[in-house]
C-alpha cells in the first residue's frame, strides 16, 4: 500500500485540477505505482499467491481504465502512457 504522501506525489503530475484524486488518469498512475511495488514483492516472494491474485486484479482494472480513457480522450491517453512508460495499445 502507498502512504498518503506517496499517493499525492504520484497523483500530482497527472491530476486535472487542484483537488483531483479520482480522474481516470490519476487512478491509472496510482495503479501503475502499486503494480510496480507488488511486482517487486512477488519477485522476492514467489509463493505469495494471494498477492499474485491482487496484482492480476489491479492490472485488469488499470486496463479497463486505460481503455475508457482511450475512448474518451485519446490525446490524454497517449500522453499518460508515454509519461508512465506503458505500451500504448494499437
Amino acid at each position: 500500500m502507498l502512504t498518503p504522501k506517496q499517493k499525492s506525489k504520484v497523483i500530482e503530475p497527472h491530476k486535472l485540477h487542484e483537488k483531483d484524486t479520482g480522474s481516470a488518469s490519476a487512478q491509472i498512475a496510482l495503479f501503475t505505482e502499486e503494480i510496480e511495488k507488488l511486482a517487486k514483492h512477488l519477485k522476492k516472494n514467489p509463493k505469495d499467491n494471494s498477492s499474485r491474485v491482487g496484482l492480476l486484479k489491479m492490472v485488469a482494472k488499470r486496463k479497463r481504465l486505460l481503455d475508457y480513457l482511450k475512448c474518451v480522450d485519446s490525446k490524454r491517453y497517449a500522453s499518460l502512457t508515454k509519461s508512465l512508460g506503458l505500451k500504448p495499445k494499437a
